[in-house]
């Protein structure tokens, strides 16, 4: 946690570290961004490591060798692909801005700037290789379809390869109903195919006169010829083989390829891999999408029953997810005695994939009412149709899961509801009560999500960066891993390491959060850690704003710690490493002769140079009174002289 410590008349707040054997380490406030909080994938604690120790170093140094043989494989990926000749599809045709102008919802921000970006990549006359995150019902497939038809209309054919045959039946409604106005012939190629119809599919893609196939790993086979292939869009790339992946890396290098996922990624691990990867996120929830009403209640047959009815009056669909498959058949029974109204099927892995794939075909076509299943309904199958979901024994799913499975409801404009049952006689550690109180409470997807969605982002990384990488991940924790990996990607391209400011000031007085202005420990470090991350003055004075909105009018005390951040901010561009108060002098410690005899020639003799490390500025009248030494300190800092001054310095 955090300590307020004192030395003599100053007062600042330590976080305390704790080492193997209980040796303890205070880190002041002002270096807080030395210290990162460890989140690894795995649901066992990290081993501490010994102070002074050798072992996390050699840890640090392999996981920082791997990342660095990480990146400079991406990078040279990426260089053969601008060497390769690509397709240079055409700008948008009047055809084009018809069928993107009759989309019936308004398009969210991010969706836009995606579909620039994936357009402008079409454009180019190297293969396209594009990246599209987004939660759940945030418009990926929209945008696959628009690029689609972009590769279409340019006369082009489009192979669009799926994990599960449902979702290849799901594409094909979806694309058919959106370009059914156009001539464009769409086929689904999956086991539900005769012979006869594989055949005429096989035959109409050598020919050309098929213009988009959607189908599962069997579109990627050998036998498979295009007459003419342009675009290649990939869903949950990381569900399929290794013998698919490297089919599909040969795609690759010659046609233009978007791979979608709904597994977030997180927005640290997307600035490091700027450069590597070309990544476009969605994280705006479509404008008429609401919330879904999430209510943790004990199993209620009378609930359950009254739920049912409401969702089968209008019309709708509903899930039920218990995880256990060995009573799944005794939950069927009760169902079946409570609503005995609704068609009810059961769906869970260990049922034959044919029989498997039958029953979710007969949700999706709306032959049945209710979904008895296990969590294999976590990813991908999108029904706007099911809008109320009923989870078992909810304290025994992950905070990540039950986000995913109550984002199957809530697709479109209706209220969806979520119930996360509980047995009346089943006792709730306080893990599991946090977690379904946390769920309840983040109904909107939001910031209050990003700490629960963590385990969710790390699965993300793995995906994309190879689960050899998760390993990593664990070993170091997901923070230090993406700032090891931005670091490579610099080195690489030859840029220099991201600013890092880190100037020691010591001054007697008192710099803090009190607890009467921010009482929440985790919020507190929260703050220390974003102003230490500072490095202009712009993004300190907007810290300061939103502090004041959060908070209310600052104290003496913070008010000091902003300045002391301003005075750091500026010092670090005169490369003054250190500032102290001695009798009547402020000294400070510099790295660069050049800029402190700049800094000498502004002040008219009041500063003394007296060795290579140490300058003496003359502070009489005013040492012995802290503010105001920090109001000279921030008044003679701020000039950066003409002949110096380099704004990106």
């Amino acid at each position: 946690g955090l300590v307020l410590l004192n030395k003599g008349e100053q007062a600042e707040e330590h976080l305390v570290l704790e080492f193997a054997e209980g040796t303890k380490v205070y880190v002041p406030a002002s270096k807080i961004g030395l210290v990162q909080k460890y989140v690894g994938g795995a649901r066992a604690r990290p081993k501490l490591s010994k102070l002074g120790g050798q072992n996390w170093q050699r840890q640090k140094k392999a996981v920082a060798e791997a990342v660095f043989d990480l990146a400079a494989e991406m990078l040279e990926l990426q260089a053969v692909r601008e060497t390769r000749p690509g397709i240079a599809f055409p700008p948008d045709t009047l055809w084009q801005q018809e069928f993107d102008a009759s989309f019936p919802y308004e398009e969210t921000p991010d969706q836009l700037e995606a579909m620039e970006a994936i357009k402008a990549d079409m454009m180019r006359p190297r293969p396209m290789d594009r990246l599209l995150c987004g939660d759940v019902g945030f418009g990926k497939t929209e945008l696959a379809m628009r690029a689609a038809f972009k590769a279409v209309d340019a006369g082009y054919q489009v192979a669009i390869l799926v994990p599960t045959t449902v979702l290849a039946e799901q594409h094909v409604r979806t694309f058919r109903d959106r370009m059914a106005e156009y001539p464009i012939r769409i086929e689904v190629l999956s086991r539900f195919c005769t012979a006869k119809q594989e055949a005429a599919i096989l035959k109409g893609l050598a020919e050309g006169s098929i213009d988009i196939v959607i189908g599962t790993h069997r579109v990627a086979q050998p036998d498979v010829k295009f007459q003419n292939l342009g675009l290649v869009i990939i869903d949950e790339e990381q569900r399929f083989g290794v013998e698919i992946k490297e089919r599909l890396k040969s795609f690759r290098q010659t046609v233009d390829v978007l791979t979608m996922t709904a597994t977030p990624i997180p927005r640290t691990l997307h600035m490091a891999l700027v450069g590597l990867r070309d990544i476009s996120n969605l994280v705006t929830p479509p404008q008429d999408r609401l919330a879904v009403e999430t209510h943790v209640c004990a199993f209620d047959t009378q609930l359950i029953r009254q739920a049912v009815l409401r969702e089968l009056n209008r019309g709708g669909q509903i899930y039920f997810v218990h995880n256990r498959v060995k009573d799944i058949e005794a939950v069927y029974r009760i169902l079946t005695a409570v609503v005995p109204e609704a068609r009810i099927r059961i769906a869970h892995a260990q049922m034959p994939d044919q029989q498997l794939e039958e029953v979710m075909l007969s949700f999706v076509r709306h032959e049945c009412d209710l979904l008895l299943t296990t969590t294999i309904i976590e990813s991908g199958l999108d029904i706007p149709n099911a809008n109320t979901i009923f989870i078992d024994h909810a304290e025994r799913f992950g905070l990540a899961d039950l986000h995913q499975l109550r984002g199957r409801v809530g697709r479109y404009k209706h209220h969806a509801y979520c119930y996360l049952l509980i047995h009346p006689h089943q006792r709730l550690n306080p893990n599991a009560r946090r977690r379904l109180q946390a769920i309840a409470e983040f109904s909107h997807l939001g910031a209050g999500f990003a700490l629960a969605m963590r385990d969710l982002e790390i699965r993300g990384a793995g995906n994309i960066l190879g689960t050899e990488q998760s390993g990593h991940i664990a070993t170091v924790g997901y923070e230090l891993y993406c700032q090891l990996l931005e670091h490579a990607v610099r080195r690489l391209q030859n840029q220099p390491p991201r600013t890092h400011i880190d100037v020691d000031i010591d001054l007697p007085c008192q710099a803090c959060l009190p607890d009467t202005y921010v009482s929440d420990h985790r919020a507190k470090i929260d703050i220390y850690r974003k102003l230490a991350g500072l490095t202009d003055v712009t993004q300190l004075a907007d810290f300061a704003a939103e502090l004041r909105d959060r908070f209310g009018p600052p104290p003496p005390p913070v008010v000091r710690l902003i300045d002391l951040q301003e005075i750091r901010i500026h010092a670090h561009w005169w490369r003054i490493r250190a500032i102290r108060l001695e009798d009547h002098f402020v000294v400070f410690q510099y790295v660069a002769r050049k800029k402190m005899e700049a800094l000498r020639s502004m002040v008219d003799g009041r500063l003394r140079i007296v060795d290579a490390k140490s300058a003496y500025l003359v502070a009489d009248g005013w040492v012995h009174d802290v503010d105001r030494v920090i109001a000279e300190l921030k008044s003679l800092l701020q000039y950066r002289p003409a002949h110096l001054y380099n704004p990106a310095s």
